[in-house]
């Protein structure tokens, strides 16, 4: 999931403690479920970058993915993931393999988010889909991160951007026609949260934009 080399390290020595984040935080997981299914397209082939330890890939039927961290691969290929053993920015994968690339919450973590999306761009079949998941730096979750990171080991390197700047570098990088979730709009864990269009309200936003056959 997570793809600088510092961050490697933290999920490589706490995987364990990260993958239990889900059962601990089982209504806001499903919740941010919901909303990815929204996105994903039904039957096509997809892959996860920054697959973490397959969460999101096993639920969502995704059978690929890109992870940098070993420890945290293992646990993604015990839930049926296979698992490219890379980073974002260089992914190992021949051109036009795949009909969507998916990557929730790595965005935050990637050392050159331009050269990745450029990378997803040349994975992606003629059509192809780019799905990014975020939690939006301008939400009131966002911001709660962002106070606290230094003293939380998983955020501590990570750096937030809005919904705004990730378009804006998504149509850089040969993108269009976009849609938008969005989910947990609330602080409550007490309950599963349904997701709606656009994006302002929710602290995990989803972005799906469309591969452009040729930059320019």
């Amino acid at each position: 999931m997570k793809t600088t080399h510092t961050s490697k390290q933290v999920y490589n020595q706490y995987a364990t403690e990260y993958d239990e984040w889900f059962d601990k935080h089982f209504n806001l997981y499903q919740s941010e479920l919901l909303a990815l299914k929204k996105a994903i397209p039904e039957n096509k082939t997809g892959i996860e970058i920054g697959v973490g330890t397959g969460r999101f890939a096993q639920p969502l039927n995704i059978k690929f993915g890109v992870e940098p961290s070993e420890s945290m691969a293992i646990l993604a290929e015990q839930r049926g993931v296979k698992v490219y053993k890379a980073f974002a920015e260089n992914l190992p994968i021949e051109k036009e393999t795949f009909d969507f690339a998916l990557m929730v919450t790595t965005v935050c973590f990637l050392s050159d988010i331009p050269k990745a999306f450029q990378e997803a761009h040349r994975i992606l079949k003629t059509d192809g889909e780019i799905i990014i998941a975020i939690i939006d730096k301008n939400s009131e979750l966002g911001k709660k991160y962002e106070k606290e990171k230094e003293n939380n080991k998983f955020y501590k390197d990570a750096h937030f951007h809005s919904a705004e700047e990730l378009t804006t570098l998504l149509e850089q990088s040969g993108f269009h026609s976009f849609s938008y979730w969005q989910t947990l709009t609330k602080t409550s864990e007490t309950e599963i949260e349904q997701p709606t269009r656009g994006f302002g309200k929710g602290s995990f936003v989803v972005i799906r934009a469309s591969k452009k056959n040729s930059i320019t």
